[in-house]
C-alpha cells in the first residue's frame, strides 16, 4: 500500500483487508451467486485431475485447494459477504465502484476496461 498503484485480488489478509479497502479508490467487487463459486471450484477440481489449471503451484494438491475453497467460499459467504455488501453501498459515493453480480457482468467489465485502456491510449498518442 505505500505504493502510488496496487491491486489485490480476493480477500487477501483478513487482519488488514478493512485497512486496504479504506486506501482503495476502486473497488472491484465480484459477487455471484453461491453455486456459480462452487461450480467453478468444482469445474477446476475436475478438470484439474487432467491436466493442472495454467499457472498452478506445482507439486501443489488440486484435491486439498478445493477442499480448502469449498469451505472458505461458505464462510466468507456467511460471514463477510454481508460486510462487504454494507461496506461497497457506504463507499459509492467517494470511491470507483463496480458491483458485479453476475457472470454476463463480468464480461460487460473486461470490455468497459477495454474500451477505456483504449481511449487513454489514444488520448496520449
Amino acid at each position: 500500500m505505500a505504493t502510488e498503484r496496487w491491486i489485490i485480488d480476493g480477500f487477501g489478509s483478513i487482519e488488514t483487508v478493512w485497512l486496504r479497502l479504506n486506501e482503495a479508490d476502486t473497488l472491484i467487487f465480484i459477487d455471484l451467486p453461491l453455486y456459480v463459486h462452487f461450480w467453478w471450484v468444482t469445474k477446476r477440481l475436475i478438470t484439474g485431475r487432467f491436466k493442472p489449471p495454467e499457472g498452478w503451484p506445482e507439486k501443489s494438491s488440486i484435491f486439498k485447494s478445493s477442499l480448502t475453497s469449498y469451505r472458505i467460499l461458505w464462510l466468507c459467504h456467511k460471514y463477510l459477504t454481508p460486510k462487504y455488501r454494507e461496506y461497497i453501498e457506504q463507499t459509492r459515493s467517494t470511491k470507483s465502484v463496480y458491483h458485479i453480480r453476475s457472470t454476463e457482468q463480468i464480461s460487460q467489465f473486461f470490455e468497459f476496461i477495454e474500451n477505456e485502456t483504449n481511449l487513454e491510449n489514444k488520448a496520449l498518442g
